[in-house]
């Protein structure tokens, strides 16, 4: 088995060609009948050794920490992050396995959160500023080590979060605008996000991988405070905000379509299922309604999958042409 990531190492070693590389690549999507753009494909598992691994991992991760908790909770979380750093050099920088590199890294960035919030006993805005500021640094020193590409997304994630808790710490009565604060910090994401995206139409480059974790990130601090703030999952059963749910998700499919991520129709999922329960609810179908909403919209999902090629080449040519540049590729 191997990777782009394989072939791209070849390239700079001169066993083979930029050309002959992607001549490659045509072919083998020529042969399997696939569209590379539109399938969305990640490095996630190369075998089951990954899993085995990650097992391995986890069971000393957290035997570690449950043996140097009682020292100091802090310094359990410290010798999380040290671990998985020391596991990293191995496992990602030598044997460059996905599955262990993804779970190393949110172990060592949430080690290095966790260990800044423990050092105090008591919470407030300023302790969460410190950790997000620390875990900042930390994603940034493990991207410039090993270059995971969920690193770019878990750094951005920390700064979303080191920013707003600045500015509830400077001034507490934004605290009341947190929903909006987050609605931006989503929206800054998706901005970065997309200019991984443009430098990688084909998503044939780790760009692409760095692009799809960015939008993972942004899906639900933009979709979150949007639902929210309508009010369905407090109960709100008002006819009009329900239809103002059905329509943003709509209009998210169409995005998520347009830009090939299907990660907002996901984050906004949770929103929709309730929302249409709560109308089946509303004209007597309580018992069954959530069963009838999942039976809808479990099959629009499937019937959207297997006609999405179709589906972005009907929209992506009714953009317009500044846009349809910035977008991937059609398949």
């Amino acid at each position: 088995m191997y990777t782009d990531e394989d072939l791209e190492s070849a390239v700079k070693k001169g066993i083979f060609t930029d050309d002959s590389v992607e001549r490659f690549r045509s072919d083998i999507v020529k042969r399997n009948n696939l569209h590379i753009v539109d399938e969305e494909n990640i490095r996630l598992i190369a075998s089951f050794n990954d899993i085995f691994v990650v097992i391995a991992c986890g069971l000393l991760l957290l035997s570690s920490g449950w043996v140097t908790y009682k020292a100091h909770p802090s310094f359990a979380t410290v010798v999380v992050a040290l671990l998985s750093w020391g596991l990293a050099e191995f496992f990602v920088l030598k044997r460059r396995m996905a599955l262990p590199a993804i779970t190393l890294l949110i172990t060592f960035v949430g080690g290095v959160f966790a260990s800044i919030v423990l050092m105090f006993e008591k919470q407030s805005e300023v302790v969460f500023m410190l950790a997000a500021f620390a875990a900042s640094v930390g994603a940034w020193l493990h991207w410039k080590r090993f270059a995971v590409p969920i690193t770019v997304a878990a750094g951005a994630a920390a700064m979303v979060t080191f920013f707003t808790s600045l500015l509830i710490s400077l001034m507490p009565e934004t605290k009341s605008y947190l929903t909006y604060m987050t609605f931006l910090g989503g929206a800054v994401i998706f901005y970065i996000a997309m200019r991984w995206d443009m430098a990688d139409l084909q998503r044939v480059s780790a760009k692409s991988d760095v692009a799809f974790w960015l939008h993972l990130a942004s899906a639900p601090l933009i979709v979150h405070p949007i639902f929210s703030g309508l009010g369905v999952l407090e109960g709100n059963e008002s006819l009009v905000n329900l239809a103002a749910i059905v329509v943003l998700y709509i209009l998210l499919t169409f995005v998520s379509v347009a830009i090939d991520r299907r990660a907002f129709m996901v984050s906004s999922l949770v929103y929709v299922l309730v929302a249409l329960t709560q109308i089946l609810k509303t004209y007597g179908l309580a018992g069954d309604g959530f069963a009838y909403v999942g039976v809808l919209i479990g099959f629009s999902l499937l019937l959207l999958s297997g006609f999405w090629q179709r589906a972005r080449r009907q929209l992506v040519v009714r953009l317009p042409a500044s846009i349809q540049s910035r977008v991937p590729l059609v398949g």
